[in-house]
């Protein structure tokens, strides 16, 4: 009986002639390879496995879910093919690549003062509401959801409102929208800027609440208006769509978090009395790649992060997003990406742009990204 060929399992970075480089599209799974080479560096930056057979030579796969460089060009496991793929790989591995990059950070934290006071405050007023309207970022709905409002609100009827829809795609206002109708929950997309969704809200909420006066008439008392909360975390937007709702400017508000510091309420007309508050957050985040993404957003203090550790996780998110990707990046900023080190590209554009203030190029790429120069994306898709 002929002996078998030999087959030679080797790494590298590169492939050794044209004729087999056209060949790269095939993509297969080979689950006992991270486990033979554990531990070795040499296959910290490669993704090609050539695959050698003494009757064949060598023949290119590709591996999918290998090791990527990390946070200081350290190793974490995710997903380095996503050009290759069609982009929906990407949200998984995202999760992962980001509890690998936080846990080297300090801790993203922030409870002001009058964040505690308002909490107390609230639960009261919850018991008066007969609708409770919650505003979340869009690009970051599931990081923007207080992990005990469901406990707050009990049985009341609520309204979701997912505010600046006009920051993400039409593909995420989709996926969002679809999960949330899956869940019985009811939304409204909103721009509290320009007003979008406002008189969609109001109307939703009076429905909401017509069994409140139904009640009231059978017990022979007079209709009353219908009394809505308007709750979410700090800067989602609370407070401008109050006042796009009310068309007059009635609750103070700035493009920045804490600025409304206490319960206000105001009447929309003859039939609904509205709650401005104070945005509400958890006295600790114990999810830090959730913080992180409050803090691209804008929706956190900017006292609880550094600018730079936070703009280099951008830097590696943008870097691996199909709707942005490395090439973006340097087109942008006149810089090589040829590593995914966030840190490094950081260093790089202080370098180039601000006399090495790395400071202001982390504000620079932040400020970028909440304007949409590198296009309206979302950080989140629903989860599966």
């Amino acid at each position: 009986m002929a002996s078998q060929p030999r087959t030679v399992y080797e790494f590298s970075s590169s492939l050794p002639d044209p004729a087999v480089a056209a060949d790269r599209s095939r993509r297969f799974i080979f689950p006992f390879v991270s486990a033979n080479y554990s531990g070795k560096s040499s296959i910290s930056h490669t993704h090609t496995l050539l695959v050698y057979n003494s009757s064949v030579g060598y023949a290119p796969f590709q591996i999918v879910g290998g090791k990527s460089p990390g946070w200081y060009g350290k190793n974490s496991t995710s997903n380095d093919l996503l050009d290759a793929c069609g982009g929906e790989d990407y949200w998984p591995d995202l999760d992962t690549d980001l509890y690998h990059w936080t846990k080297a950070l300090r801790p993203v934290q922030w409870y002001p003062g009058h964040i505690a006071k308002t909490e107390k405050e609230l639960k009261e007023q919850l018991k008066l509401m007969d609708v409770v309207i919650e505003v979340r970022d869009a690009r970051i709905p599931m990081s923007t959801g207080h992990p005990q409002m469901e406990a707050w609100l009990g049985n009341r009827k609520r309204i979701l409102v997912l505010n600046r829809e006009d920051m993400i795609s039409t593909k995420d206002r989709n996926a969002w929208a679809n999960y949330f109708s899956r869940q019985g929950v009811k939304v409204v997309f909103s721009n509290g800027q320009l007003g979008m969704g406002t008189m969609k809200l109001g109307r939703l909420a009076k429905a909401l609440a017509t069994g409140v006066n139904l009640k009231r008439r059978a017990k022979g008392l007079l209709p009353r208006p219908v009394r809505a909360g308007v709750v979410g975390y700090p800067n989602v937007g609370k407070s401008s769509l109050i006042n796009r709702l009310l068309k007059r400017r009635m609750c103070p508000a700035a493009p920045r978090p804490g600025v409304t510091r206490e319960l206000k309420w105001v009447r929309f007309g003859k039939d609904l009395e509205l709650l401005d508050s104070p945005g509400i957050i958890p006295m600790r985040i114990s999810d830090q790649s959730a913080a992180i993404k409050l803090a691209i957003c804008d929706d956190i203090g900017e006292r609880s992060y550094d600018f730079t550790n936070v703009a280099a996780v951008l830097v590696q998110m943008l870097s691996k997003h199909p709707a942005v990707g490395t090439k973006a990046m340097c087109n942008r900023y006149k810089i090589d990406m040829d590593c995914q080190c966030g840190k490094t590209f950081v260093q790089k554009l202080a370098l180039q742009l601000f006399s090495g203030d790395t400071h202001q190029a982390a504000f620079r790429i932040l400020a970028d990204f909440r304007k949409g120069k590198f296009g309206w994306i979302a950080l989140e898709r629903p989860p599966r």
